[in-house]
């Protein structure tokens, strides 16, 4: 359990100790109700009742006859020069990696039958319990695919359960979208009065008088009439009572089911912060990137452009194709004078794209080079006076009216600041040097000067992102708290070409909701003992308050689709009951003004075998939990390499605790139900992330706080590299990271996250027409991998023995230094290979000392699981 910290930093960590002391006696009421066993799933589906108005049941849906959703294949592309071919279906992997599509397969909960309560009155109705005809009918999460946990049940043993080495928890993204559907409803959720838990599909329900019993904390509710009904097929009308995830909308004063596209989420204006001292190559690539960028936008956008280097450059777009701009001093803060001067002046400082692109253009092609000798990281830039005005800009005339209250504009602004160096002048700065003798001090009053307007431009609906680029060092450490502490984001490009520019478009285009608040509420058993993401602790005084609540609240900082949080749980002790349930309760205000509150309830069954519950663990889901925990402690160089450690240290206790030993050898088995966790656990100890392979700690401090904040898709592919080999006609062969894919005669795709390479093999590059085929396949392909992940990925290309293709080479794991039979058996598409292109593929690696895969689990004395 993490140390208790109320006021933790965006993106950490924070540990949950219940409000009050455990009581000795339960907080559920004397009047119990047991529940009944049921399975609600996906279609109205029943078995023709015979039941009274008075029957208490639960409502049930079953899914497909063989239990298991489908899942498409991979689209079918064409070949160069249009879309690569994927073959259908992906040709199988060894371990790590599944042919299936990244997303987990769905949980699925056998329904087993509860003990029938003796009996209940309400003083007017007898209630009989009634079990459903279909005792194995089956849930799966899949419905609630914010959801994935890293187990599909709970092990009643508290001291297996709870062991840390593998954790159980889930990863929730509360702003992953929604299909318009019948999940959705237009009305207040119905609660529990003692708890604050919401109605759902597995509440036990009283048909006469429409009283539910909560599944948290067994209290029975009226329901003020919504679930009177004369049958339970009647029930199933209803969305909460039908689905596991639910999204409540109240769309204020707006007609009920319209959602206007136009006005509300365009209204959320954009600025535009420029560095103005970067050197020309870098200010030729930039101004690209600005033009490509405001050429993008919807026309009803509103934008902003401010620059700054040791003044702040105010653009007018007001003047036609002219660049004219009022000049603020960047030594300090702007005065409240000067900024109701900007405000109430005659300037426009933000306009509509379609009013104001041509002198939005003239403005970027005005902007000059440094014109000065002085080195990139010496160079004066007020960075934080500039932001300042930006965000005044974007409060507007309002600013002095809007004291204490919370605004509610249509989604959050946004400023995006294009840096290509540290903030050295004025608020919020650091000197030019390290060695400047009161550098330690004037850093800490700048780490607090950028958080705490982080937080200002936060409670003003304003979200900070914050997009570096070039050579020069910018001093991450102290640029981050103002981009989180605002729900931004900070990140690092090579320069300011294609992926700065693709990532500057995503950035003003992403989904970002705001006011979000994520309760978590568990049943008796389960306690919440760390999560980790994009919020901090919500204080209760903030949220409507319940009798006995004993939600986990967070405050989240954005609500997007690309982030997650990762909430790991513990059993209090042994469990005696059948399921426990969770329930997340998301509220947030959208991008068309509307509020709306996501439910997600999700049930799990109980089990006794230790066997059951290992085969009931998705390890891709446990192995991101596991390295978002690692990864939290790993705040510097030195943790990242105790963190390896741990890493090493884990899988020997999840080997003693859960596999065996090997007859006549000092050898343990690693459990074979939990055969992936090794390799991704590999893979996380020698990348980028705890490795040594980026070459500057602020890389991997901001790589960091990417994956800590990141969506499964996201953390899976920056922990674990997928493997992709182009083959003849176009068509892609899913490999296992292993730098046996490296064959002369073959293009391979790896992607890694936030970096995707494309390898030609030295035969293949040697052909002109066949290599430029191969190419334009791979570059299509990894375009179409990261069409909608943002942070977008570099995407870099080269050919064997080039320099760059250390960085290729770096994220393999070197299986070339294991006997044929481990290569054979890990990486089974060497077996179509002849004796001679095996041979010349052995002469092609370079010996090194770091181990492989096999070799480091034989060092922890493990026996590595077969590959499947």
């Amino acid at each position: 359990m993490a140390d208790q910290n109320p006021n933790f930093p965006p993106g950490f960590s924070v540990g949950i100790n219940p409000s009050t002391p455990e009581p000795t006696q339960s907080r559920r009421p004397d009047t119990k109700l047991s529940p009944p066993p049921f399975t609600p799933p996906t279609a109205p589906r029943f078995a023709p009742p015979t039941t009274q108005s008075n029957q208490i049941l639960s409502p049930h849906v079953p899914l497909s006859s063989n239990g298991v959703r489908t899942v498409s294949p991979l689209p079918h592309l064409s070949t160069p020069p249009g879309p690569p071919v994927f073959s259908s279906p992906v040709q199988p992997a060894a371990v790590p990696f599944r042919t299936s599509p990244v997303t987990p397969q769905p949980v699925a909960f056998a329904a087993a039958p509860a003990t029938p309560p003796s009996g209940y009155s309400d003083g007017a109705n007898e209630v009989e319990h009634q079990v459903p005809s279909n005792a194995e009918d089956m849930v799966f999460l899949s419905d609630a695919p914010n959801v994935l946990l890293s187990a599909r049940k709970v092990l009643k043993q508290k001291k297996l359960m709870n062991v840390p080495s593998l954790g159980f928890g889930a990863l929730v993204s509360p702003g992953r979208e929604v299909l318009q559907g019948p999940q959705i409803i237009q009305q207040d959720p119905q609660r529990c009065q003692n708890c604050g838990a919401y109605a759902n599909l597995y509440c036990n329900i009283l048909l006469g008088s429409g009283q539910w019993q909560c599944v948290i904390c067994r209290n029975l509710n009226g329901s003020e009439g919504r679930y009177i009904a004369p049958t339970k097929e009647d029930l199933l009308n209803l969305p909460e009572l039908a689905f596991p995830m639910v999204d409540f909308v109240q769309t204020g004063n707006r007609r009920p089911g319209f959602i206007p596209v136009s006005d509300s989420r365009m209204s959320a204006p954009i600025v535009l912060v420029v560095d103005d001292c970067l050197d020309e190559p870098h200010l030729q690539h930039l101004q690209s990137s600005l033009h490509a960028f405001v050429d993008s936008l919807p026309p009803t956008t509103r934008i902003g452009v401010i620059s700054y280097g040791k003044m702040v450059s105010v653009y007018d777009l007001s003047e036609g194709s002219i660049a004219s701009a009022d000049l603020l001093p960047g030594s300090v803060s702007p005065s409240q004078e000067s900024l109701k001067q900007l405000v109430y002046g005659a300037g426009i400082y933000l306009s509509p794209i379609h009013a104001s692109l041509p002198v939005v253009h003239s403005i970027f092609s005005s902007l000059r080079p440094y014109n000065s000798n002085l080195p990139e990281a010496s160079r004066d830039r007020c960075m934080g006076a500039a932001v300042e005005v930006a965000l005044a800009i974007i409060q507007g005339p309002s600013a002095e009216m809007s004291q204490g209250v919370v605004k509610k504009p249509g989604g959050s602004s946004r400023i995006i600041v294009c840096a290509g160096g540290p903030n050295t002048y004025g608020p919020g700065s650091v000197p030019h040097s390290f060695s400047h003798p009161n550098y330690p001090h004037m850093e800490k009053t700048a780490l607090k000067w950028m958080e705490h307007m982080g937080r200002e431009a936060y409670k003003r609906n304003t979200q900070i992102d914050i997009l570096c680029a070039g050579t020069c060092p910018v001093r991450v450490p102290v640029l981050q708290p103002l981009a989180k502490a605002s729900g931004g984001i900070l990140i690092l490009h090579d320069d300011f070409g294609e992926a700065f520019g693709v990532n500057l478009q995503r950035a003003s285009t992403r989904a970002a909701g705001s006011h979000g608040l994520m309760e978590i509420r568990c049943s008796d058993d389960v306690t919440v003992s760390q999560v980790i993401g994009p919020g901090e602790e919500a204080h209760t005084d903030n949220h409507e308050a319940f009798k006995n609540d004993n939600s986990v609240s967070i405050q989240m900082l954005s609500v997007e689709e690309t982030q997650s949080f990762a909430v790991s749980m513990e059993t209090r002790g042994n469990i005696k009951t059948d399921f426990v349930y969770l329930q997340f309760g998301i509220l947030f205000s959208n991008l068309y003004q509307a509020d709306i509150t996501r439910v997600i309830t999700v049930r799990l069954p109980t089990v006794d075998s230790v066997s059951a519950y290992l085969d009931s663990v998705q390890d891709e889901v446990a192995a991101v939990l596991i390295a978002k925990r690692s990864l939290l402690r790993a705040k510097t160089g030195p943790d990242a390499i105790n963190v390896r450690t741990t890493i090493d240290e884990r899988i020997k206790d999840i080997t003693s605790r859960f596999g065996s030993q090997m007859p006549n050898s000092k050898l343990y088995q690693f459990p074979k139900e939990l055969s992936h966790i090794p390799e991704i656990l590999f893979h996380l100890r020698r990348g980028p992330l705890l490795g040594s392979i980026v070459g500057h700690e602020d890389e991997r401090s901001v790589l960091r706080d990417i994956f800590l904040n990141a969506s499964f898709d996201l953390s899976l592919r920056m922990v674990a590299p997928r493997c992709l080999m182009h083959r003849e006609g176009g068509t892609f062969e899913e490999l296992p990271a292993h730098d046996l894919a490296m064959q002369s005669d073959a293009a391979v795709v790896l992607d890694h996250g936030t970096d995707v390479f494309i390898w030609l093999g030295a035969e293949l590059a040697a052909q002109e027409g066949k290599s430029a085929a191969a190419l334009a396949a791979c570059r299509t392909l990894a375009e179409e991998l990261t069409e909608m992940r943002f942070p977008a990925p570099r995407i870099l290309a080269f050919k064997e023995g080039s320099s760059q293709a250390r960085y290729f080479v770096s994220r393999l794991i070197p299986a070339h230094k294991d006997p044929p039979y481990e290569q054979e058996a890990r990486f089974p598409q060497l077996r179509t290979l002849s004796a001679e292109q095996r041979a010349k593929l052995k002469s092609s690696f370079i010996h090194f000392d770091e181990p492989s895969f096999c070799e480091w689990m034989r060092s922890l004395k493990v026996l590595a699981p077969e590959a499947s």
